[in-house]
């Protein structure tokens, strides 16, 4: 039988001071002043809206290409962009010449 059966008899509810005991934890909002724009190098604007950075996330570097939106004034990244790790960084500046060369195979 499936999970969404009927419930057994013995099937006791937590009552509402149970309930609150193991209630999620509250997120906290980090203070305006410890953003984690602090580690980001901007290298350049390929755009209006897009710019490659460097910055270190987590105690790791990434090479961030993405797309930005300004909201209530503030530059915020967007979800359209990619994040490489120095290792694939590596790969894909090895290979740039191969690019280069596919793209004027196609112009």
């Amino acid at each position: 039988m499936s999970w969404r059966g009927k419930r057994k008899d013995n099937d006791v509810r937590a009552t509402d001071d149970e309930s609150e005991a193991h209630a999620p934890a509250k997120k906290v909002a980090k203070p305006a002043d410890s953003s984690d724009e602090s580690d980001d190098i901007v290298v350049c604007n390929i755009s209006k809206n897009r710019r490659v950075s460097v910055r270190n996330w987590n105690g790791k570097i990434w090479i961030d290409i993405r797309e930005f939106y300004v909201k209530d004034g503030k530059t915020m990244p967007g979800k359209k962009g990619i994040s490489l790790s120095v290792d694939q960084w590596n790969t894909l500046r090895d290979h740039a010449e191969d690019i280069d060369k596919a793209f004027s195979d196609l112009s």
